[in-house]
């Protein structure tokens, strides 16, 4: 697993006056998680949204390093954004033992294009992107690729399917659909509508007379 640093400093300050003024400061206010204890801390603004953007979502294991000259291995667990600026506001680490293994939810990708999309016009369904293992933290993987090109119409991979190496223990369920190709949807044509046939009118039948019985008249 990939291992990346962050500096930061411990924090005594706590609660929202002193969150907001450490975001005037350019800092962002975090906490880390260990066996139901937590720990307040901050990280320069500019360091953590650079770790937060070029990891993108995957599971990468940090190494916090502090001022005392201490450090802890950690893993993001989430951070939190203002919804209207985007900007960064809070984050939550978890604090792991690499002798001890833990559960995380790894993202899963999906790699190439179907050929019951490219060649038969199959429609791809992505129904799983996440999936729950238990490992070392030193196993943990990024991110899971899963190779999707030669999958034909009627075909999906299951959790089951997934092969993700020595010490990796999947708790998702292995029924579980991660991506599957169906037929595209084939749009019904209503018949067309027929006049009704109207009925036919006979015109009364008119009776000519005869050149004698004119006469007679």
């Amino acid at each position: 697993m990939e291992r990346t640093n962050i500096t930061g400093e411990n924090r005594t300050e706590v609660g929202k006056g002193a969150a907001r003024s450490l975001r005037r400061k350019n800092m962002i206010p975090a906490v880390i998680y260990r066996a139901g204890d937590s720990f307040p801390v901050q990280f320069s603004r500019k360091e953590l949204s650079r770790f937060i953007n070029e990891t993108a979502g995957e599971q990468i294991m940090v190494n916090l390093q502090f001022g005392d000259g201490s450090s802890r291995f950690a893993l993001m667990k989430d951070y939190q954004t203002d919804p209207a600026t985007g900007e960064l506001l809070h984050a939550d680490f978890f604090e792991v033992s690499l002798t001890e293994e833990v559960k995380v939810t790894v993202h899963v990708a999906i790699i190439g294009e179907p050929v019951g999309v490219r060649r038969d016009g199959g429609i791809l369904q992505h129904l799983l992107r996440e999936i729950e293992v238990e490992c070392l933290p030193d196993k943990i993987p990024g991110r899971v690729e899963v190779d999707i090109a030669n999958l034909e119409i009627g075909q999906s991979v299951h959790v089951g399917d997934l092969k993700l190496g020595e010490g990796i223990t999947v708790l998702s369920d292995p029924d579980g659909v991660i991506v599957n190709i169906v037929a595209p949807a084939v749009e019904e044509v209503a018949p067309a509508e027929v006049a009704p046939v109207a009925p036919e009118i006979k015109e009364p039948e008119v009776i000519k007379k005869g050149k004698k019985e004119e006469e007679e008249g």
